[in-house]
């Protein structure tokens, strides 16, 4: 990290405080630091573009995770250059890469965008009462099956607090978690990185769905090798392809996957149409079963589980609203 910065946008100017002595800075109490920032909404815009065109090494991807067009992408990037005077990405190779000036505004950039975090913080968690935007990331059927009541009676407790949620792999939020991207993650456990808090929240059986055409159905309970013998239905990644794959192991040279899907829902489609078994959280299919589309067994000799934790950076203070939110949903989803 370089030693002292200074960053100028009209005729503000913030210095390090440790490098610089308190009468060679422009002090703002966070009141000032919150109402000037809000004046400089388009600057960050752009700066989180740049570092996101900067990770992503690509234009086109970095305006898919913005959501913005590949145009819009380009007009930010340039706008910034002409601001600096200076050419921040090489565009001449297939992959975009920093100019020397863009790395060091990407270290600047990095570092602005964590003080607007912190003021937005403070000024949130000011008045003891969540204000702002929770931040929580999970997969897609803990979104869809285990979340949507905690949201509910969160909403109604904070109706100011808005959520935002980013859906992907387990691996994935426990990225975005320890980038400082989210607040909160709600992952699969074990979690690993010694860099995040884990604080587990849910468990729940995991259970053979089988649909009304197969021949499980009217069983309570199948062997392992009953199991095997079926057309299997399997997510493309995941703590439930790796239970799979590793308890029918020993009868893996006769096994018939006839779908490999990424997402939960179409699982549950195709095995209620008859294309094949799979395991699965027991709360993701308790509507089909009580449909009467498909049933839950057992797998004699398998005592599995899926728990659930939730994730955050240990050395950051959690915000007011994911803190809050955390509380309830320990208390909610205790056994």
């Amino acid at each position: 990290m370089r030693s002292g910065f200074a960053y100028r946008f009209g005729e503000k100017l913030v210095k390090e405080a440790s490098v610089f002595p308190a009468s060679d800075c422009y002090l703002l109490n966070s009141l000032e630091i919150s109402s000037w920032l809000y004046e400089l909404r388009m600057d960050f815009d752009q700066l989180k573009t740049f570092i996101e065109v900067a990770k992503q090494g690509s234009f086109s991807r970095a305006a898919e995770t913005v959501l913005r067009s590949q145009p819009a992408v380009s007009t930010q990037i340039r706008q910034l250059e002409q601001e600096y005077g200076q050419k921040l990405l090489d565009r001449s190779a297939r992959r975009v890469r920093l100019t020397p000036a863009g790395e060091l505004l990407l270290d600047y950039a990095k570092r602005l965008l964590a003080l607007r975090g912190e003021s937005l913080q403070s000024i949130s968690d000011w008045d003891g009462v969540p204000t702002g935007t929770l931040s929580i990331g999970a997969n897609e059927g803990t979104f869809l099956y285990v979340l949507p009541q905690i949201f509910a009676k969160y909403h109604r407790k904070f109706r100011q607090v808005k959520i935002s949620v980013y859906r992907s792999f387990t691996h994935k939020v426990s990225e975005k978690v320890e980038e400082g991207a989210i607040d909160l993650g709600v992952v699969t456990m074990p979690v690993k990185s010694p860099s995040l808090e884990v604080v587990p929240v849910f468990r729940d059986r995991i259970l053979l769905m089988v649909g009304r055409g197969s021949p499980l159905y009217s069983k309570r309970s199948v062997t392992l090798q009953e199991f095997a013998q079926q057309p299997l239905i399997v997510p493309k990644t995941g703590s439930i392809r790796k239970l799979i794959e590793k308890n029918l192991r020993p009868y893996r040279e006769n096994l018939n996957i006839t779908m490999e899907l990424t997402s939960i829902m179409m699982i549950k489609r195709f095995v209620s149409a008859g294309f094949g078994v799979s395991l699965i959280s027991a709360s993701f299919a308790r509507n089909n079963v009580r449909r009467g589309e498909a049933r839950l067994l057992n797998v004699e000799g398998l005592d599995l589980w899926r728990e659930l934790a939730l994730v955050y950076r240990r050395d950051r203070s959690l915000p007011l609203v994911a803190s809050a939110f955390l509380n309830l949903a320990r208390k909610e989803l205790a056994p």
